[in-house]
């Protein structure tokens, strides 16, 4: 490749086109959450059982995304409050009349042709774009308490300007499938809107927060406990030499409470008792309390 063949692109470190792993671990729940929500308002309202699933979820620039979708499609512009830009429901417009024709008791198999909507199928788009947004509201909780409302419904890709061409859009893919069609789907977010709150959803641990996290897991992690008698002295010899039948006599009083002790560190202090068939240890004094 030449000097004149090679292209440079500038890299705007202020404005990343990835996200780190853990933000986009977020995200994907959160689209996962909004494709079931979705996917069951649909069945609800077109009255056939539908299914919506997630793919994936990628960052590109409003122009990239725009040059992804069909010509003819239609794109459901939505307002957040406090932003420019505005985020876009697209589907293929075939597939919204099929779901149109069921909704009014067709069958929804005829595929119709990519047109614009009548004013009352538009209507109908528009109540079906109402519980849809519910839905991501309901799925991004903190990440997009933005006020979320249909702007307008456009049905030209090249032409429907919702945010600059190079504003950073967060895309996520769906699969819908409505009784036996499937359409591919896509949900675009202006990445300003949600980024700025990602770590308030998902906080970076910091390293100060580190006596404090392990003193949290230290009050989770099992030890052993057991009650022992006092320990006996004896020597080497008496032990090589201990026999069937041989008896220990133990410097425990028969009216003392046993030692309660964690890894051989006395803790507290037992009388012995029972719970159902099985032994047990009645707390009667702390190392604390004494």
């Amino acid at each position: 490749m030449t000097d004149e063949e090679r292209v440079i692109e500038v890299y705007d470190f202020s404005r990343p086109t990835t996200l780190a792993r853990h933000q986009s671990r977020v995200l994907e729940v959160a689209f996962e959450t909004f494709a079931r929500q979705w996917g069951t308002e649909l069945t609800a309202k077109v009255r056939v059982m539908s299914q919506v699933g997630f793919s994936q979820l990628t960052v590109q620039t409003y122009d990239a995304f725009a040059a992804s979708l069909p010509s003819i499609t239609a794109m459901v512009l939505l307002d957040l409050e406090g932003q420019s830009a505005r985020a876009v429901i697209q589907f293929p417009t075939a597939a919204a009349l099929g779901w149109i024709s069921s909704m009014l008791g067709g069958s929804g198999v005829v595929a119709p042709p990519d047109r614009r909507f009548t004013p009352i199928e538009q209507s109908l788009i528009r109540n079906l774009m109402d519980d849809a947004i519910e839905d991501l509201e309901y799925s991004f909780g903190a990440l997009l308490t933005d006020n979320v409302s249909i702007d307008s419904i456009h049905y030209n890709s090249q032409f429907a300007q919702a945010a600059a061409p190079s504003d950073l859009m967060l895309v996520a893919e769906f699969e819908v499938r409505v009784g036996d069609s499937s359409s591919p789907a896509t949900v675009a977010l202006p990445l300003g809107a949600v980024l700025p709150r990602l770590g308030n959803a998902n906080a970076v641990e910091r390293i100060s927060d580190a006596p404090e996290r392990l003193r949290e897991h230290l009050d989770w992690a099992p030890v052993e406990v057991a009650l022992r008698l006092a320990p006996l002295a004896v020597t080497p010899r008496a032990i090589l030499d201990l026999a069937v039948g041989d008896v220990l006599s133990l410097p425990h009083a028969q009216h003392r409470p046993f030692e309660v002790s964690v890894h051989g560190t006395p803790i507290a202090r037992a009388a012995a008792g029972a719970v159902g068939s099985r032994l047990a240890g009645v707390i009667v004094d702390t190392e604390e309390s004494s």
